[in-house]
Order: structure tokens, then sequence, then C-alpha cells
């Protein structure tokens, strides 16, 4: 739930005014071919608004994309280890560089060879020799089209009051953590919890305090959830959940009380609570080591299960 870099140009706090993609941002390029003269070339025309990693085979080319994670990626389909297309079409299918625009390098003879690479992934195509305009301005338009649509997918799985995970992403992330867990065999907790009393807190203080409510707590949570693998997401409303991959019900027992608690501490006050004069939160844990044929949704079963007893308890409780 981390808003993203300075260097993506937006943040998710600020997913409403996503600024125009900057062509002076210094993006890092992968250029792939066998030819150290056409490397040459191309670093010539690039290298000085990009950084630009060479490899001269596939292997390598490989290697380095999942390593640097590039912006875009230039191709020789002729490459001496193996074939371009075959390469082009395995960057594709990897989840860690099918995202990664792709442009071919071909000869002016190679229509054919243009056509092919365009049908296994690659979105565009320079012919030798380089024309280092041309090679610019279509560099450019693929790092401009990559920026916005990173942009608008990162929109699309961000709730734009808090800057949490929204629900969708929320249940990408628990199903592709339930199914890393169910393969390792190791369990998989789930943290849900509800502002007590918020449809009081809303009718009492207006609709702008209890946005300014939510978003003090979405800020907390990212403040509080520490591993790279831990999850947060506004689950819907006054509700939001948190996944903790690995957990043992001990451990995400202990890091729900430790957010109940921290709620307390942001003394928000709600005068029109029946549990106490500032904001406070009941909070249902699951856990579970996902079977063969176990769903995530149990999972969310089951803490919402939780969630709902904390509220018969009294509220303000975890269970």
């Amino acid at each position: 739930m981390k808003p993203l870099s300075a260097d993506h140009g937006f943040e998710a706090a600020g997913v409403n005014r996503m600024p125009g993609f900057d062509p002076d941002i210094r993006r890092t390029i992968v250029v792939i071919d066998e030819s150290s003269r056409t490397r040459s070339q191309i670093v010539t025309a690039l290298a000085p608004d990009h950084d630009i990693v060479e490899a001269k085979n596939g292997l390598d080319g490989i290697a380095i994309v999942v390593e640097r994670q590039p912006d875009l990626i230039l191709l020789d389909l002729r490459l001496a280890d193996g074939d371009g297309l075959e390469l082009c079409r395995s960057l594709k299918s990897e989840i860690r560089s099918r995202r990664i625009p792709v442009i071919i390098v071909t000869s002016a003879d190679e229509q054919a060879l243009e056509v092919q690479g365009l049908q296994v992934g690659a979105v565009d195509f320079v012919t030798h020799p380089i024309d280092p305009a041309i090679l610019r301005l279509r560099v450019r338009n693929q790092l401009a089209l990559k920026y916005y649509r990173d942009a608008l997918e990162h929109i699309s799985v961000i709730d734009g009051l808090t800057g949490a995970a929204n629900r969708r992403q929320f249940e990408n992330i628990l199903d592709r953590e339930w199914r890393r867990a169910k393969r390792l065999s190791k369990p998989v907790s789930l943290v849900m919890f509800d502002i007590d009393h918020f449809k009081n807190f809303n009718d009492h203080y207006g609709y702008l305090k209890g946005d300014d409510c939510l978003q003090r707590l979405a800020h907390l949570l990212q403040a509080m959830i520490h591993r790279p693998g831990d999850s947060a997401a506004r689950y819907g409303g006054e509700e939001f959940a948190i996944i903790l991959p690995e957990t043992e019900a001990t451990g995400a027992a202990i890091v729900a009380e430790r957010v109940r608690q921290g709620v307390e501490l942001l003394d928000i006050r709600h005068e029109t609570s029946s549990i106490a004069k500032h904001v406070t939160i009941s909070v249902g844990v699951a856990t579970l080591v996902p079977g063969a044929e176990d769903l995530p949704e149990i999972l969310v079963k089951l803490a919402e299960e939780r969630l709902s007893e904390a509220k018969t308890a009294g509220r303000n409780c975890t269970r």
C-alpha cells in the first residue's frame, strides 16, 4: 500500500492528478544485439538521454532484463545463440519481463520477420541502417505508452481516498499468496478490522471528517506494516484488511492487537461512540494452511466471522 516513488512521477495518494510523461527522466534500456557496431550506434543515439545496458547474446540479455528490470528492450531478431523471435516470446511469457516493451531491430529486407516479431509481442520495430532521429522518436513513444499504461494499472488497484490497495488488489494479492502458501504448505493469516460506530461518526462530524479519519487509519497501517510481503487494503467502506503471508496465528494476533492499540493512540475524537470518546476498531484474525482444494474465500469468511465475534463481545477488541 505504499505510494509509488517519485521516480514514477505520481503518488498513490494523488491518483486524481496524474502528470504527463516526462521525457527528461533517464530510463533504463537493454540492447540485445550480437553486432557491436549496431550496439554502438544505438548507444550513441540514446545514451545522452538514457542508461543503456548492452547484451551481445540472448542468454546474457535475459539475465540482464531479469536483474535490471529495464523500461524498454531493443532486440535484434538474429542472435548467434538462438532465435530472437523465441527470445521475444519468452520475455513476453515471463512474469518478470512481460510488461517491458520490446522494439525489434531488423534489416530492411526482413519485413516477414517484423510481422512475426509483432505477433509474438513486440510493440514496434526499427530497421538497419539505424536512423538516430527515428530511433529516438520510437523509443520515446514506447516509453511514454509504458508510463501511462503503468499509471492506469496502478490507479485501477488503488483506493483513491486513502492511497491503500483497493478491494480488487486485495483479492489479487490474497489469491497470489494463497497459491504460494499452498505450494509451500505455509500458513496465511488475515486480519480484518472495522471502525466502531463509523456511521455515527459521519452523521455527527460530517463526511469530510470521516474521510480524514479513514486516511489517518490507512497511514497508520502503512507505518505499522514492515515486512515486504505483508499487504494492507481498504476492504470496503470503513473496513480494512491485512494479509500476512507465512505468519502463524500467534504472530497475526500480535499484529492485530498492535493495530488496535495504534488506532486508540491516534485519539481521534468520537463523541457519539458508545465504546469510548475516541475512534476504536473491532478486529478479527484468521490463520490457515491451505489444503489442496481450499479457496482463499474460506480464509476471508473465517476472518469475517472472528470480526463479527469481536463486535458481539463489545467492540474495541481482537478475536
